[in-house]
């Protein structure tokens, strides 16, 4: 497995998997271009012979400067359980926090058990929300109306 910096060639080639990896949802909307062009050198491609296995889209923040954000991560799914998300999340970690980054961010919807499990495995804790369901809080309307959102937080320091 060789992981790279994304780069906007790479766009097409992960607009044209990532509905299929997700079983057919319509996730490729959440991926402009924009991040491929203005995110590459906090975006990763992990592939094998060629092939990509997997993806993490990140950026530093614009506004707070000792933050970072990880905005997208897609393992194909033959990949999955084999602790490759982990090798991306920490290629992004040592990246920015050799750029001053104190604490990164994600969100996921509050019915994504998978990525809340997965987010609480990598060392993030979920920020206090207004609602709280099946134990796991969340802030409603967070996306805009029906946009609920788990926020999590994960310090580098």
């Amino acid at each position: 497995m060789k992981i790279r910096n994304i780069c906007s060639s790479d766009y097409q080639s992960v607009i044209s998997v990532v509905n299929d990896w997700w079983d057919g949802r319509d996730m490729a909307k959440l991926l402009p271009k924009l991040f491929f062009d203005h995110f590459s050198s906090t975006s990763y491609i992990l592939e094998e012979h060629g092939q990509i296995a997997g993806f993490l889209i990140g950026f530093i923040s614009q506004s707070r400067d000792k933050e970072a954000y990880i905005h997208f991560v897609g393992i194909h799914p033959k990949y999955r359980k084999q602790g490759l998300g982990r090798l991306l999340y920490e290629q992004f970690f040592d990246e920015v926090k050799k750029r001053g980054v104190k604490m990164v961010r994600c969100v996921t919807s509050p019915v994504n058990k998978t990525s809340i499990a997965y987010h609480k495995k990598m060392g993030f804790s979920i920020e206090e929300g207004d609602l709280c369901v099946d134990g796991i809080s969340f802030h409603s309307d967070y996306d805009g109306q029906g946009g609920d959102r788990v926020l999590f937080v994960k310090s580098l320091v």
